[in-house]
């Protein structure tokens, strides 16, 4: 089970693993051992979640979708497997953590008269300051 919050969690057979070579550190292992990490969950067909976080989710990952829904996550900081599949699994959970936060509700709002009538004042400050510019131009020639 990969917890994700305390009232939801993920089940193994949801989630696919795969190891592969990985460049970068590692020394002589890099070529011969798979530590890199690649992980497949597929939102649409996940029974754990609801179809409103699975559309949030699906708008949040991006690129890492494929066109049939399935999460593609690749993890491959670290030099061990372990670490690699630890560190896949919590990008997943943190990923679904934001897709669980509901966007908040815009309210339409108007700006109030006394703003409006503040606007309108620099408005005409700033108007008076060009006049006078202007004005004061053609005295010099």
């Amino acid at each position: 089970m990969l917890l994700i919050t305390p009232s939801l969690a993920i089940d193994e057979s949801e989630i696919q693993e795969s190891f592969v070579r990985a460049s970068g550190p590692g020394g002589q292992n890099v070529n011969k051992v798979a530590t890199a990490v690649q992980l497949r969950f597929d939102v649409r067909h996940s029974p754990s979640l609801s179809e409103d976080v699975k559309a949030r989710l699906l708008r949040l990952a991006g690129r890492r979708v494929s066109a049939d829904g399935v999460i593609t996550i690749d993890a491959r900081r670290f030099r061990t497997q372990e670490q690699n599949r630890a560190d896949a699994r919590e990008r997943l959970a943190e990923l679904i953590r934001r897709a669980m936060e509901a966007p908040k509700v815009r309210r339409a709002t108007k700006p109030s008269r006394a703003a409006k009538g503040r606007r309108l004042e620099t408005k005409r400050k700033r108007s008076k300051v060009k006049r006078l510019r202007r004005a004061d131009r053609e005295f010099r020639g």
